[in-house]
């Protein structure tokens, strides 16, 4: 617990968060501020913040999926791609994401996450508006390169925001639902779809159309963002003073902090040693690699199985009710039983077995290969969980905004493999890319469960090092200074 008493106002830290310098510099009555009802106001929380999380992921991952629909209503033809060409512009929006992605990491220490979030939603509306007027392969590559750097603003800008609001503990759900947008973009991409497709116009086809629509809609959710979610707690205008300091003590055992917006070298440095982030990075790689299959050939999959488009863009939208509720079934799980890494396995097992259909059932068994697609899905559930660790198992506001950037390009490197695993000579049946899900997912769970036993082995340690020394408790140099994971002793590790 934060104390509030005079003793800390006079006190001064090193490099101290903005959260620490607005609970020594507040007047507030202790006896109100411990009376506030934490659970209400988390709730007051949700309601304005969550919303507008869910429809930014919602539209970013429903614009992924729109170019998987786009391809089975004629935009290949309209277009005269040929031979990789449409592979070919997945990769380098792919390409693109991923370096804007390790850029985001840099800017988020020194720009407010919720006002990079809202005007890059924005930008990349009007990008992915303008992939309706496409002319040729050159055209559509230019716009889906603008919307990948717009677009790598979105995860890592949600990870920070949600991890400035909430505990650990509290942060695993939230994170889910947000997430939950992937599925709502699947079975909203896969109805849109369909119901596009009943459109016959010479001069604008359906696909076009669809563009127009989801760029309009994408650029309203990132006014509404930039005019209603608050930047931090501290610039909540909705909350009274008692209120946020009630929820900075709240959250202070995360020893993360809100706010610091100074650059340290010295945390990037670290960053790029500490072998945690590169254990993350090569899990988010090996089961990234199936949504990136999954956003990109799921569609194509099901049509070269047999199923006629506007049937395809139907099923497909199933897999959107899988990845909802693998989401939120294994984020409630975490809030109430922890252990995120088990959480992370139970995903994948499904995802393993469905694979496994996808790869050796017989083509001429629809229904074993269509629940084969169906079970894959339950791996985009592991995500929001890597996310989670990521942004509660690293500290120091340099170190951990570039993490995040290094995490969510980590998807982008996956979701550059996913789609190239697709050649065209493999086709209809595209072997090599399906076995390629089924390994990666294996290599997944076993490295997830051995960072796992990293974390136990490293708060062994510091345990063992703080019965040693006879601290109990963290000073608030610990919980509010600008201190990493590895510098802070107070700090331990989410499992």
């Amino acid at each position: 617990m934060v104390d509030y008493g005079g003793d800390k106002r006079a006190q001064v830290l090193h490099d101290a968060d903005k959260a620490f310098e607005f609970l020594a510099s507040v007047n507030v009555d202790l006896d109100h501020v411990f009376s506030i009802d934490v659970r209400r106001l988390r709730r007051r929380i949700d309601y304005r913040l969550m919303p507008y999380l869910f429809l930014c992921y919602a539209m970013c991952w429903l614009d992924k999926a729109i170019l998987n629909y786009a391809n089975v209503m004629g935009l290949q033809k309209d277009l005269k791609l040929k031979g990789n060409e449409f592979s070919n512009a997945n990769t380098y929006f792919y390409a693109a994401l991923t370096i804007a992605e390790l850029a985001t990491g840099f800017i988020l220490n020194k720009v407010p996450a919720q006002k990079w979030l809202g005007a890059n939603v924005i930008l990349w509306g009007v990008s992915t508006a303008c992939v309706s007027a496409a002319q040729n392969y050159r055209s559509l590559l230019a716009t889906r390169i603008l919307v990948g750097i717009f677009e790598a603003a979105v995860a890592p800008c949600l990870m920070l925001l949600v991890s400035q609001w909430y505990t650990k503990s509290e942060q695993a759900p939230r994170f889910c639902i947000w997430y939950c947008g992937l599925g709502v973009g699947q079975i909203v991409g896969g109805l849109e779809s369909f119901g596009f497709q009943h459109v016959q116009n010479p001069v604008f086809s359906g696909w076009r159309i669809m563009f127009v629509i989801m760029g309009g809609a994408t650029v309203l959710v990132g006014c509404f963002t930039l005019l209603f979610v608050a930047e931090n707690p501290l610039t909540a205008n909705y909350l009274t003073n008692g209120e946020k300091s009630a929820l900075l003590q709240h959250i202070s055992v995360n020893r993360t902090g809100v706010e610091n917006r100074h650059f340290v070298l010295s945390q990037v440095l670290e960053l790029l040693l500490d072998i945690q982030i590169w254990w993350l990075v090569t899990i988010t790689i090996s089961v990234a690699i199936t949504s990136g299959v999954i956003s990109s050939y799921s569609t194509t999959l099901l049509t070269n199985f047999g199923y006629k488009p506007k049937s395809a863009a139907l099923l497909n939208s199933i897999s959107g009710v899988v990845s909802i509720f693998s989401a939120l079934a294994t984020g409630f799980g975490v809030r109430r039983t922890g252990n995120r890494w088990l959480w992370i396995i139970a995903a994948l097992i499904p995802s393993i077995m469905g694979a496994g259909l996808m790869s050796f059932m017989p083509r001429t068994h629809k229904s074993g290969i269509l629940a084969g697609i169906y079970l894959v899905n339950t791996c985009t559930a592991t995500l929001p969980h890597i996310y989670q660790w990521t942004a509660s198992n690293i500290a120091g506001h340099t170190k951990r905004p570039i993490a995040m950037g290094f995490i969510t390009a980590a998807f982008g490197i996956a979701s550059l493999i996913g789609p190239q695993t697709f050649r065209a000579k493999d086709a209809p049946l595209y072997q090599p890319a399906r076995l390629t899900v089924l390994i990666t997912l294996s290599c997944g769970a076993i490295l997830t469960a051995g960072l796992a036993l990293y974390y136990r082995i490293e708060n062994k340690k510091r345990d063992d090092q703080q019965q040693k020394s006879g601290d109990v408790g963290a000073n608030e140099q610990e919980t509010w200074g600008n201190l990493t994971d590895r510098q802070n002793p107070a700090f331990r590790y989410v499992v």
